[in-house]
């Protein structure tokens, strides 16, 4: 499934809220050096429990908006 994040990075809390038909995904590491990246994969596998490694950013590397795959197995 396909679905488009924004998130917000350098946040005190890291959670997932919904927006629309966005996923507003907060964590707290900073956006350098794929940080931030890393850490909404890892939220976002935690929320579908799902491996971190069904979990892909398609578009967005750097920006705030990015377009996610989650792969059910």
């Amino acid at each position: 499934m396909k679905i488009q994040v924004k998130v917000k990075a350098n946040s005190k809390t890291e959670e997932i809220s919904q927006e629309g038909n966005k996923l507003i995904v907060k964590v707290k590491e900073p956006p350098k050096e794929g940080r931030a990246n890393q850490a909404v994969i890892k939220l976002l596998a935690a929320h579908f429990e799902v491996s971190q490694s069904q979990v892909r950013i398609l578009s967005g590397f750097k920006s705030k908006n990015k377009t996610i795959e989650v792969v059910d197995s």
